[in-house]
């Protein structure tokens, strides 16, 4: 496997793409925008004006997109990667999206000769850089051991999830645990200002205790800064707990912090934060 098809070259993917040429793959581009990867493909890949000439010769199609939508968009349109991929390639869906859809482009990939994978990541935007992404996948495992070169160029955490559908209900589970550790990792901050307390003594002092964590250790710095460019987009956020909460629901299960958090995170898309990234939920505490 060496000619690699890449849709969706954004905060995520533009590292990404890097650390696939970087261990020697042949990268293919399909962006909406030229200009925003003028930088990759001055670095080696070769940008395609549509998905069908993207995708047409690829031996793997790898796609990490926005929101749902779009992923029904690339696989789905007329002309897109079911129309256009070669038969017996690799589709990997790398988005976080609802993993009913993974299913069915599973499914559908299937009846027409395609090997097809979800492969959520998590990480964010250092650990796509660094080549560190966790990599969760579902699908058949054949087809995830033979997308193992592929998975390692751009992780060191990764991992077989189960069936179809699997590595995106693993992701969902990922992005429950942020949205109740970043939420108390904004609230203990909020407690510690009101009470005059040294934030960043109190960053140094319980970072390496139980209260310890990614979060803490990514977004603390940060919001103490006022930096809220985003490594990940509030509004991604906003789309993945909504994800979590549906299919929760459909199963009869109460997420009451996720909940909470998701209505905080919507008030602050409302008032135009969406762009931001997930830190800005402390602008809730009205920092």
């Amino acid at each position: 496997m060496n000619k690699i098809a890449f849709i969706g070259v954004g905060i995520m993917g533009r590292s990404m793409v890097r650390n696939l040429m970087k261990a020697g793959f042949e990268l293919h581009i399909y962006a909406r925008t030229r200009s925003k990867v003028e930088d990759v493909i001055s670095e080696g890949a070769t940008f395609h004006d549509t998905i069908a000439d993207c995708v047409k010769d690829a031996e793997a199609v790898i796609t990490i997109v926005g929101f749902p939508t779009d992923v029904e968009e690339v696989y789905f349109d007329a002309g897109n990667i079911l129309d256009s991929a070669k038969e017996g390639a690799y589709l990997i869906d790398m988005t976080t999206t609802s993993p009913m859809l993974d299913q069915k482009i599973a499914e559908e990939g299937t009846k027409r000769g395609f090997h097809v994978l979800d492969a959520p990541v998590t990480g964010g935007d250092t650990g796509a850089k660094n080549g560190t992404l966790s990599i969760l996948v579902g699908g058949s495992r054949e087809d995830y051991e033979g997308c193992m070169p592929l998975f390692e160029a751009m992780g060191t955490n990764i991992n077989y999830q189960g069936g179809s559908g699997c590595g995106q209900h693993a992701k969902l589970a990922n992005q429950i645990m942020i949205a109740g550790t970043l939420s108390g990792v904004c609230e203990a901050l909020t407690y510690a200002k009101a009470k005059g307390l040294d934030l960043q003594t109190v960053l140094d002092s319980v970072s390496t205790g139980a209260a310890g964590s990614k979060q803490l250790d990514t977004f603390g710095p940060k919001i103490l800064a006022g930096d809220y460019a985003p490594g990940f987009f509030l509004k991604h956020f906003i789309k993945d707990m909504s994800l979590a909460e549906e299919e929760a629901a459909a199963v009869s299960v109460k997420l009451d912090v996720l909940e909470d958090v998701l209505q905080m995170c919507k008030g602050l898309e409302d008032e135009g934060m969406g762009d931001l990234g997930t830190q800005a939920l402390i602008k809730h505490y009205k920092w």
